[in-house]
């Protein structure tokens, strides 16, 4: 069904961009960075703090008096912008792990950071007519987060809203049950008019943020008894030996990704799960019965060394493949956006006492801005990467022209990508567009590009030089993520202000200083983590615990993959078998798709079952399941009833969506201060009160108290329901 929204009209001026609202839009990109790279790197996924950005800032911004609809709004986008930046955790880690940098220098970082981010702001803002105003993709968590403001914000004196009551969705969309991800539930009418008390907003608003606190609150208490006291275990596993094949069934017991694979629904968690299957179903168990096992290797050892090292690369092909696929089918449309948006950018006038005015909600940044601000960035880059550089043992020349090709790469690439993120994140939300698949795509082709280069000066020669064009490598596709991390966010940003009737050039500038504020809390974040925990493949003081390092799952990848490409050693027959494997799927999901109804394959959401551990994928299916559980149980209420499905559930899944929300943000912050802990007294487990033999009784304390966690969701989640 389709949602409407009251959208304030040109002719009202609020107050947008505040002093207040970028002070509490930067406090509140310092919590969700910090959660969002603490989650990265342990479980290599972020997730959209828009949904809950805009909770909270209604919360605060009632609380302080004065607040309207358009404020919060760019509270939201700040904070969104600074979150989703922090996917440069994806790759950066990787320079740790081949030796090349033993910490995170704070200005190479936020350097590459910022200019990155800010680029993806300027690269989408010729897309937002083409791909927002004028569209007809669907844009779910724009839709959502827009929604979520109109219901918490009260009605404005001397404004008739009923009377600029507009659709918010062009397209009169019906969202198919786990066809879109559960922040898209929220887009669903509320029952009830803007024209509603500003008291009924109030309590919204602070219903919203109380969901929030609760699930933060759960996953920190439940995260603390696993990280601190150690007396819930992090995973229960079994393996079962068949022959010489052997067979992995686990699960973690992580709540921040119940409420990840919460958000992205059934969909995205049953094609996980089938990356599972194929991996710990078929791939390793083959491998294990045709592979000699070492003398004196214990079998979790050696089945869990075959996937790292082979089955592993199978995911990366899969999802390069669906990210190539992805660039190729948006090719035309994104032509076709950029000459539409360029043709009529600024041109949307009303006419005023004979001249031609633009129109409040129609007023991007300037092209004479963007060139500059993007010509500007472009020097920081420069900059960023010469410094990168700078202590290489390489002539001017040659160092120069390494710095050109990583530049121009970044740059040409990264526009392209931004298109490309703009639209998929349009058409099925932020939360499955290919950001991983585009740096592993990027990776390689950055990596050849380079290798071209070295080949030609001697750089491989040596060792040191072969090291320093892997660290390039990783540096150029850390930028490039950068780019495509924000444009796939920007547009979803743009959506929700073009709905409630933003100022678009306001909400850029917002979005630009999201990016400087994400990009100098991510710098000392990251060095926090690696001192505290170590990352695989690179801890930073002796005598630390393997088990307990980060495992950047992404940033292992990628460097597999650069290292593998200029050593000459890279394993390209678990790439192409991934290639093939992801043809053979894209195939099939188009084939559904033809065929139409709910059922779909992310092929991306494949590959991360196949590459992502499988106490992590585990989850990720299991919080899927929770949410379509819900959602059935939601339905046979309603026709019980005989009522309106979306009317009776709307209050309910908005509550799924905040609490979900939560939990992801209560266990990341512990982590965060729990790194604190760890690197201030120098100890693994400081906080600990049992010892190791405790082990085993952890385990089964940690699942009873984890189905205890999610039947209490659930039940609470459909005591909502009305």
């Amino acid at each position: 069904m389709s949602s409407s929204l009251s959208r304030i009209p040109d002719a009202t001026s609020l107050p947008e961009l505040t002093l207040r609202g970028m002070i509490l839009g930067a406090l509140i990109t310092v919590v969700f960075t910090a959660s969002n790279v603490y989650l990265g790197l342990k479980v290599g996924l972020t997730f959209s703090s828009s949904i809950p950005a805009a909770v909270i800032s209604m919360a605060v911004l009632r609380a302080l008096r004065g607040g309207n609809i358009l404020e919060n709004n760019m509270v939201q986008t700040q904070a969104s912008a600074a979150g989703t930046l922090s996917s440069i955790i994806f790759v950066m880690p990787g320079l740790l792990m081949i030796g090349h940098w033993h910490g995170f220098p704070f200005w190479q970082t936020l350097g590459i950071c910022a200019a990155g981010g800010m680029l993806g702001v300027v690269f989408t803002i010729p897309l937002r007519r083409a791909m927002v105003v004028d569209s007809d993709l669907p844009y779910p968590e724009g839709v959502a987060a827009a929604e979520i403001l109109r219901i918490g914000s009260a009605p404005l004196e001397g404004v008739d809203v009923e009377a600029q009551r507009q659709p918010a969705d062009r397209t009169g969309v019906t969202w198919g049950a786990g066809a879109q991800n559960r922040a898209s539930d929220v887009s669903e009418p509320a029952g009830q008019s803007a024209s509603g008390s500003s008291t009924s907003a109030s309590g919204h608003a602070e219903a919203g943020a109380r969901e929030i606190a609760l699930g933060g609150i759960v996953a920190a208490l439940f995260s603390f008894a696993t990280a601190g006291l150690k007396i819930f275990g992090e995973s229960i596993t079994a393996w079962v030996p068949a022959g010489a094949a052997v067979f992995r069934l686990t699960t973690g017991f992580s709540l921040a990704l119940i409420g990840a694979g919460y958000l992205i629904g059934i969909v995205s968690g049953l094609a996980i799960l089938l990356g599972m299957v194929l991996t710990w179903g078929v791939a390793v168990p083959v491998l294990t019965s045709t592979t000699i096992h070492p003398a004196g290797q214990a079998l979790s050892e050696f089945a869990t060394g075959l996937w790292a090292h082979n089955v592993r690369f199978i995911g990366a092909g899969t999802i390069g493949i669906a990210a190539i696929w992805t660039l190729i089918t948006l090719v035309k449309p994104m032509i076709e956006g950029v000459k539409t948006s360029f043709s009529v950018l600024g041109s949307a006038r009303q006419h005023r006492d004979g001249r031609l005015v633009v129109g409040r909600t129609e007023q991007d940044l300037a092209p004479r801005w963007i060139i500059l601000i993007t010509l500007v960035l472009v020097v920081v880059w420069l900059v960023t990467f010469g410094a990168f550089l700078s202590d290489a043992p390489l002539t001017f020349g040659l160092i120069a022209s390494l710095v050109l090709c990583g530049v121009v790469f970044a740059v040409v690439f990264g526009f392209l990508v931004a298109a490309a993120c703009g639209y998929m994140a349009g058409l099925v939300g932020s939360s499955t567009s290919p950001i991983s698949g585009i740096g592993i795509v990027a990776v390689i082709l950055v990596s050849l590009l380079i290798l071209g280069v070295s080949q030609v000066s001697g750089l491989l020669a040596s060792n040191e030089g072969r090291q320093l064009a892997i660290a390039l490598a990783l540096f150029t596709t850390s930028a490039v993520i950068a780019v495509a991390t924000i444009s796939n966010d920007n547009l979803q940003d743009l959506k929700t202000g073009w709905l409630v009737g933003a100022t678009p050039w306001r909400q850029q500038v917002a979005l630009l200083i999201g990016c400087v504020v994400g990009a100098a809390v991510i710098p000392p974040v990251l060095n926090l983590l690696y001192n505290a925990y170590g990352f695989a493949g690179a801890l930073p003081h002796a005598g630390m615990d393997p088990a307990q390092a980060l495992s950047a799952p992404q940033a292992t990848l990628m460097t597999a993959i650069a290292t593998g490409i200029f050593t000459h050693q890279l394993d390209w027959s678990m790439l192409c078998i991934g290639l093939v494997l992801g043809a053979v799927l894209i195939a099939i999901d188009a084939w559904l798709a033809r065929r139409g109804g709910v059922a779909r394959l992310p092929v991306i959401a494949v590959g991360i079952g196949i590459y992502l551990p499988p106490t992590i994928g585990s989850v990720l299916v299991i919080g899927s399941v929770l949410s379509w559980a819900i959602e059935w149980v939601l339905k046979r209420r309603a026709k019980a009833r005989n009522v309106d499905y979306a009317a009776f559930a709307d209050h309910a899944n908005r509550r799924g969506v905040l609490l979900a929300s939560g939990l992801i943000v209560g266990e990341s912050l512990v982590g965060v201060v729990m790194a604190g802990v760890v690197g201030f007294t120098g100890k693994d487990a400081p906080l600990a009160i049992v010892g190791s033999g405790f082990a085993a009784t952890s385990e089964w304390l940690a699942l009873v108290a984890f189905v205890m966690v999610c039947l209490m969701i659930a039940r609470r989640v459909l005591a909502a329901a009305r």
